[in-house]
């Protein structure tokens, strides 16, 4: 008798619920001792949730968890807002450090504000907010956004430091008398399941604050949230 309705469901679900951490494949009779089905009842669950894609059965005969989860998955992760993710990040930054916090997007040859937090032991930098644009040549995040750019394998010294540090800082802001630091962002592409990067952490605010003894420790919160951020989205 074909499986039917929800006790088929949790059946299906016991099986893709059996494989562990570890990846290790999974022979018919280990599936079988896991969820306390029959071998029977296991291969015939199996062979629709191989057509499915969400089980795969090698030519040795051991069964693997098949490609279709990681859309799932990817699919998942899609479904928080990016915001939900990043501003906790940045009221961090900005508390820990006492500067300014944001974090950038590339749109061609312009970096974007995506999200900002700003410092309230000072009033510097007081017109960025979330939206504002800059030329991708300028700034911390600017440097980041192109050192990391998908494409980017021929880079100036300049970029390729950067790529290498895994942290820009731009202290040549006169006009404004800023100075910033940032780090890469990095998440999983839905369409392909490939990482890229997302975008870039920054901290910015007046130039006499980010002194050789103030950037050293500003650059650890930073890069310490970059990496916690890019694990949450699959790109750490």
């Amino acid at each position: 008798m074909a499986e039917q309705g929800v006790a088929a469901v949790d059946r299906a679900l016991a099986i893709l619920g059996a494989f562990s951490e570890d990846g290790e494949p999974l022979t018919l009779a280990d599936l079988a001792e896991r969820t306390g089905l029959y071998k029977s009842t296991v291969l015939r669950l199996a062979s629709s949730l191989e057509r499915a894609g969400y089980l795969r059965r090698r030519h040795d005969g051991l069964f693997t968890l098949g490609p279709a989860l990681l859309r799932l998955g990817e699919l998942y992760r899609a479904s928080f807002d990016l915001g939900e993710r990043v501003m906790p990040a940045l009221r961090r930054l900005s508390r820990d450090t006492g500067e300014s916090a944001a974090f950038y997007l590339r749109d061609g040859d312009e970096r974007v504000c995506l999200y900002r937090v700003a410092s309230t032991t000072h009033r510097v930098l007081h017109y960025v907010t979330p939206g504002t644009r800059f030329s991708l040549s300028t700034g911390a995040s600017g440097q980041v956004l192109r050192a990391f750019a998908d494409g980017a394998a021929s880079l100036p010294p300049d970029l390729q430091e950067v790529r290498e540090r895994g942290l820009a800082v731009s202290l040549a802001d006169r006009k404004a008398e800023t100075a910033a630091i940032a780090a890469p962002v990095f998440g999983v592409d839905t369409a392909d399941g490939q990482v890229r990067l997302v975008g870039a952490l920054s901290l910015a605010g007046p130039a006499s604050r980010f002194t050789p003894d103030s950037i050293e420790k500003m650059a650890g919160s930073l890069t310490a949230e970059a990496r916690s951020l890019s694990k949450a989205l699959g790109g750490g």
